[in-house]
């Protein structure tokens, strides 16, 4: 029985492409550290958490000299090459080796963007009192887009404004939740845009609206816009003579690329069809005539910065 299951351990290993070995190694590494030099750290589930951190991160380190620690599961992230010694990076996959870590943390404080703490099987520290911080990538509201609890397991939040102040205290009334420390912060990945903006006009001619470049950016899910109507939106625009660009969610990408599939398969022929699939970009908002949407955050930052 040993003998099988040491077996099918080897064999998940080996199918992965060596990745647990990785991931143990960046592990050790992570908890080799003396615990006050892993006294901040950051957690990112993929690439483009860090457009979200950014502004924190620059103030952490610039202006205020401090040294973090920056956990990602995404194993091409930029940050595991970034030259800035006040930021230490570490690989830590999405399987076993990330649930152990954050289950044993030693750290002051965990910085994450992402949702839902310890309602499914990313939980607090077992062994340490870490502080759990929330950084909001999106505007929109706490109670109409995420799930119910999602912030309830976090210490403090920072607030995009006071709409989400307002929300969470009520969440915490109506269901007798612990009273959180809540920071009206604003939006740092909004301040950004602007600022791009500004500078991308200085650089570029006007742009000649004429053509009219449309962008598709939705959310996710199997009632967002991609899913239920991707492919015939796209149809009807460009039979109507516009450029169009599709901009899905990254977790569309991840968890439905039969939908992009469909998609790239039917238009990427066609000279005035693109599709972005790097959000990082912010090309296509200067570029684009307007935007069409669902629910997602990103309508709200276009038409802010936009």
């Amino acid at each position: 029985f040993i003998l099988n299951r040491i077996q099918g351990v080897i064999f998940i290993m080996a199918f992965s492409g060596f990745s647990f070995f990785r991931e143990l190694r960046e592990l050790w590494r992570f908890q080799s550290l003396l615990v006050n030099e892993r006294s901040i750290v950051f957690y990112a589930e993929d690439a483009t958490s860090f457009i979200y951190f950014e502004g924190l991160i620059k103030e952490l380190t610039m202006n205020l000299g401090r040294k973090i620690c920056y956990l990602t599961s995404d194993p091409n992230d930029p940050i595991l090459r970034y030259g800035n010694d006040k930021i230490r990076s570490f690989y830590i996959g999405k399987g076993m080796v990330r649930v152990y870590l954050f289950l044993s943390l030693k750290a002051d404080v965990m910085v994450m963007t992402m949702p839902d703490l310890e309602i499914f099987h990313i939980k607090k520290s077992k062994n340490y009192h870490v502080h759990y911080i929330y950084v909001f990538h999106s505007m929109v509201s706490t109670h109409l887009i995420y799930r119910k609890g999602a912030f309830d397991h976090f210490d403090t939040i920072l607030c995009i404004g006071r709409h989400h102040v307002d929300e969470i205290r009520a969440t915490e009334s109506a269901y007798e939740l612990k009273t959180k420390i809540l920071l009206e912060c604003g939006y740092g990945h909004l301040e950004a845009l602007l600022k791009k903006k500004l500078e991308w006009e200085r650089q570029h001619d006007p742009i000649d609206h004429s053509g009219k470049q449309i962008l598709i950016a939705p959310s996710w899910g199997p009632n967002a816009l991609l899913e239920t109507c991707g492919v015939e939106l796209v149809k009807i625009l460009l039979r109507s003579g516009y450029y169009v660009t599709v901009r899905p969610h990254p977790e569309t990408t991840k968890k439905s690329p039969h939908v992009i599939y469909s998609i790239k398969n039917q238009f990427h022929g066609n000279p005035k069809f693109n599709l972005e699939t790097d959000i990082r970009s912010q090309e296509s908002f200067y570029y684009s005539y307007c935007m069409i949407s669902d629910w997602s955050g990103v309508a709200l930052e276009y038409a802010f910065a936009l």
